[in-house]
């Protein structure tokens, strides 16, 4: 770790609460917000988060699977994120949150008209601008966890 946590305090905790405490809160607010308020189905928005995650390597956003109603996507999703153009098991939305994951981390100044036409095609503005927010999350504070090695002190309980 990269940060000096005061001994039996949680990292993830202690950085994101206590640390910069004008800051992490407010970036923790943020990073919950996404989960809680929105109103992308889980496949899509599970397509985009993994896709970043497996970006940017964050090992506990790799372990995470988000749950809604007591349901969270297949076992072996994970594996279909990383073959996002060619697995059988997506949809047009699924496909496209997991393409603009990746072109959103890795050639932002990339997403040209013909793309823009797709999204447009399959996602309603406001769903576009949570989905863009929600990625900025994820790559934001995804980036954080593990550049600072919070990432590998906290696990998932069972993991």
């Amino acid at each position: 770790m990269h940060v000096d946590v005061p001994e039996g305090k949680n990292p993830i905790e202690y950085v994101w609460g206590e640390m910069v405490p004008g800051i992490g809160p407010a970036a923790a607010n943020f990073s919950l917000a996404v989960y809680s308020h929105t109103t992308l189905g889980l496949r899509e928005f599970e397509a985009a988060r993994l896709r970043t995650a497996q970006i940017n390597g964050c090992l506990f956003c790799l372990d995470w699977r988000t749950e809604r109603d007591g349901q969270k996507v297949e076992e072996g999703f994970a594996d279909a994120v990383l073959q996002w153009r060619t697995t059988d098991g997506f949809d047009d939305r699924t496909r496209l949150a997991a393409e603009y994951a990746e072109r959103y981390a890795l050639d932002h100044h990339g997403l040209d008209e013909e793309f823009w036409g797709r999204m447009t095609a399959h996602f309603g503005q406001a769903e576009i601008v949570e989905l863009t927010m929600s990625l900025g999350s994820w790559l934001a504070f995804g980036r954080l966890n593990h550049v600072l090695g919070l990432d590998a002190m906290c696990v998932l309980p069972g993991h």
